[in-house]
């Protein structure tokens, strides 16, 4: 699993690379938790454009780095999604907490 974070005027683009599964969705919290706290940007983007699989993971990813984001004063966004991944996002309802484009 690859990711990759930039910083423009505050908000920050976390593209991620490769599949969403529970062997790999650890690494990633943690490298992006380590940077919300860090970097503290005011919003956060996540590209999923790159996602290939995605599993019940994901929609915890998505759920602990809102909150996280939340705590910090700042905003999630879920962009790019897979047409399959956004129906999964929609059936658990994530669209109602955090922003999907």
């Amino acid at each position: 699993m690859k990711v990759d974070i930039k910083t423009e005027n505050g908000r920050a683009i976390a593209r991620l690379k490769g599949e969403i599964d529970h062997h790999n969705a650890k690494g990633l919290r943690t490298e992006l938790d380590h940077y919300i706290v860090s970097v503290q940007p005011r919003e956060l983007a996540i590209d999923f454009g790159g996602i290939t699989f995605m599993d019940s993971s994901g929609i915890g990813l998505i759920m602990g780095r809102s909150k996280l984001m939340k705590e910090c004063g700042g905003s999630l966004e879920i962009m790019n999604t897979q047409p399959y991944i956004r129906r999964v996002l929609k059936l658990a309802g994530v669209e109602r907490i955090v922003k999907i484009t």
